[in-house]
């Protein structure tokens, strides 16, 4: 009896989701920080900390740099250096910009967020599970 031989195929993999995206409103408002900025700088750095009364917060800095580890992204003439220990909590956000007559700040479209508190500094961030 012949032996028969099968070679496994590879399997294709779906496309991995963005970890973050601008708004157009945001990677403007990026664009004339950084033109204003009194150096420059390589993009900007996005993570999360823990603190607030829900238990974690964005972050956002200027990056002088790139981490050897950082998620970047190029989104609209604008580069995002993702910290890694924030990838997963921070998959499919969108990143906008709003201003209203009291405010003007960066607001995170987080589907990983399950919580916040009322005055909307922190969150609760549960890490991505269908990646």
């Amino acid at each position: 009896m012949a032996e028969l031989s099968v070679t496994p195929q590879p399997r294709a993999r779906r496309p991995r989701p963005k970890v973050v995206s601008l708004t157009d409103r945001a990677a403007e408002r990026v664009r004339e920080i950084m033109a204003k900025a009194e150096q420059p700088y390589v993009g900007l750095r996005v993570g999360v900390k823990n603190g607030g009364c829900a238990g974690q917060e964005y972050v956002l800095q200027y990056a002088e740099a790139a981490n050897p580890m950082d998620e970047v992204v190029e989104d609209k003439g604008v580069t995002i250096l993702v910290e890694p220990k924030a990838v997963l909590f921070l998959i499919g956000t969108e990143i906008d910009y709003e201003v209203n007559k009291l405010s003007a700040k960066f607001v995170f479209r987080n589907p990983n967020e399950t919580d916040a508190c009322g005055c909307g500094e922190s969150v609760t961030i549960q890490p991505a599970t269908d990646i």
